[in-house]
């Protein structure tokens, strides 16, 4: 067996994937791992992130099999399961080799490594689609408009695409603290990610930058008016919890 050691991130699992094909490799023989782990009889290769084999890989998948398989893929690599790499990679492996249609690469459920790439991507697909309705921007003193996340799975790069469209006059942040990533889009420009230390960037949270006055006073009148019309009679906190989990709820204004 050849284990194909990577980091977690699309370009060092996208180019461990190519390696893989270059050097003709049985995908029952090759494992792609994000750890140090040293398995028994088996030979490790170290994988580094090549922006050409990343290219080359991406258009493959698209052109095999669409644009939205490939979304899929990508959903499915932003997840933190220590086993995505050789679910995405026995995925394509299978797909290629069955020649499956557009749209179709995930038809094969039954097969346990694309049943679990398929999983990963709807979990992430449900905490993306989550998350563009509970995001909260915030203007700081400065006019920047910012938010505060914190999601299990790595999903700024599906979230900036979405709001750059939407605002695109708007300079705004996005911070997900939970991998020390900014997303920055300067208005009218394009979108980009920085991971910086916050403290080394100043921020310990939206106090230490200041938010407007402006922004304060709109916050008091929204929490005030959620409270003033929420029924006390007719409150369901089991139901709500349901509706809007308690790992959301800390970011946003209203719960505040």
């Amino acid at each position: 067996m050849r284990v194909y050691q990577c980091e977690d991130s699309l370009e060092g699992i996208f180019t461990a994937i190519f390696t893989a094909y270059e050097e003709k490799q049985n995908p029952r023989d090759t494992r792609i791992s994000l750890s140090e782990e040293l398995f028994l009889f088996a030979e490790h290769v170290s994988v580094i992130p090549h922006r050409e084999k990343t290219f080359k890989v991406m258009n493959t998948l698209k052109k095999q099999f669409g644009e939205e398989d490939y979304l899929m893929l990508c959903l499915a690599l932003s997840s933190s399961h220590e086993k995505k790499a050789q679910a995405v990679y026995q995925t394509v492996a299978a797909g290629l080799k069955a020649r499956c249609a557009r749209g179709h690469l995930f038809d094969n459920l039954a097969d346990d490594w694309v049943n679990l790439a398929f999983c990963l991507a709807r979990g992430a697909n449900n905490e993306n689609q989550h998350l563009r309705g509970f995001l909260r921007f915030q203007e700081l003193e400065n006019g920047v408009l910012f938010a505060r996340i914190g999601p299990k799975n790595n999903l700024l790069t599906f979230l900036m695409p979405h709001f750059a469209d939407r605002m695109p006059l708007e300079n705004f942040m996005i911070y997900d603290e939970a991998r020390g990533l900014f997303g920055i889009h300067p208005a009218k420009k394009q979108w980009y990610l920085v991971r910086e230390d916050a403290e080394i960037l100043g921020f310990n949270g939206t106090e230490d930058w200041g938010l407007s006055k402006k922004e304060r006073e709109y916050q008091e009148l929204f929490r005030t008016f959620c409270h003033k019309i929420a029924v006390e009679g007719r409150e369901n906190r089991k139901l709500q919890q349901n509706m809007l989990p308690l790992r959301f709820q800390e970011y946003m204004v209203e719960f505040q």
